[in-house]
């Protein structure tokens, strides 16, 4: 009886639910214009990213434009398994992973460190100037990111190349041998890109507290002492979340710019995922197994992100859910 009448009490009774509810929505119609803001990204992602997942089933289909994205015959997983028994699955998976993999570890720290010394300038002038030349790089086009690269690579004039030169070697051939090719691409990739995601970095060095700082003063910390147990600490979990987002996108190369600098030559260490996913689609018309190649990538990206998440959250205590 006891234990009757005390799980009619634990449960909640529909008054409380309703109530709950009213307030629920009462909260939501006083921040309605809020959610005014926020409807037209609502939109942007249901029409851009989440309807046109509908498209993704011409991977399990024999898909002919002319029949349109339900009216290919059902194959089921035959693309797949094409995929993987290809000449180019090991050299496509090898490649993507090794050039994700360099930019992650020279690559992403750089960010960090450009962001913690310019915390540390004082000219106000200066640090506008540095942070101005730093982030302009992300605003060039691809296409003009290659040509600067190709004209100082050249071998007849390229700078690199004078400077070998100058000290008695013989021109190299930058861009025509595949081993110079994820060098090349991470570092420009660096240049382009730590200036602008320093941003993120340097909002969260502003928002420290510092009185933290006053009392390792007082305490006499060195700035080596400050920076390793104040300054990282309190921008770990921004780093962490930052590192997550960036696996979850380790097997994703973009294209853009690995097809405008690779050649036949360098097809070997420069053929990625995202560029065969390319050639196959667009110049090849094989749009059923080009969709289930960049589905096969987008599902692998997914799983990364989840044990990557897991494993930040065990060790560092910060995930993104």
């Amino acid at each position: 009886m006891k234990t009757a009448v005390a799980s009619r009490q634990a449960r909640p009774s529909r008054t409380d639910k309703n109530g709950r509810l009213s307030h629920a929505g009462k909260k939501i119609w006083r921040s309605r214009y809020l959610y005014l803001l926020l409807l037209p990204t609502f939109v942007w992602y249901i029409v851009f990213m989440y309807a046109p997942l509908y498209g993704a089933q011409i991977a399990f289909r024999d898909f002919m434009p002319a029949l349109g994205i339900t009216g290919g015959k059902w194959v089921g997983f035959k693309y797949f398994i094409q995929f993987f028994k290809s000449e180019y699955f090991v050299r496509l998976m090898k490649n993507t992973l090794g050039i994700s993999v360099y930019s992650i570890v020279v690559g992403f720290p750089i960010p960090v460190i450009l962001a913690l010394l310019m915390n540390e300038v004082r000219s106000k002038y200066f640090k506008k100037g540095v942070q101005t030349i730093v982030y302009m790089p992300h605003f060039i086009s691809a296409v003009v990111v290659v040509s600067l690269i190709n004209a100082m690579l050249s071998p007849s004039n390229g700078l690199f190349n004078q400077i070998i030169q100058m000290f008695g070697g013989d021109p190299v051939h930058f861009m025509a041998e595949p081993k110079y090719f994820k060098t090349v691409y991470v570092l420009s990739d660096i240049w382009q890109t730590a200036g602008y995601g320093s941003i993120v970095y340097l909002a969260a060095l502003t928002s420290i507290d510092p009185s933290l700082y006053e009392a390792a003063t007082v305490d006499g910390a060195s700035k080596w002492k400050k920076l390793l147990h104040i300054t990282l600490p309190c921008i770990l979990p921004t780093i962490m979340t930052m590192l997550i987002l960036r696996m979850g996108s380790i097997f994703t190369v973009g294209y853009e710019k690995i097809m405008l600098m690779y050649n036949p030559a360098t097809y070997e260490a420069a053929d990625v995922i995202s560029t065969y996913v390319y050639r196959r689609a667009f110049e090849g018309g094989e749009y059923s197994f080009s969709a289930a190649v960049g589905l096969f990538n987008s599902v692998i990206n997914f799983i990364v992100i989840i044990v990557f998440n897991k494993i930040s959250k065990r060790v560092s205590e910060v995930s993104l859910w």
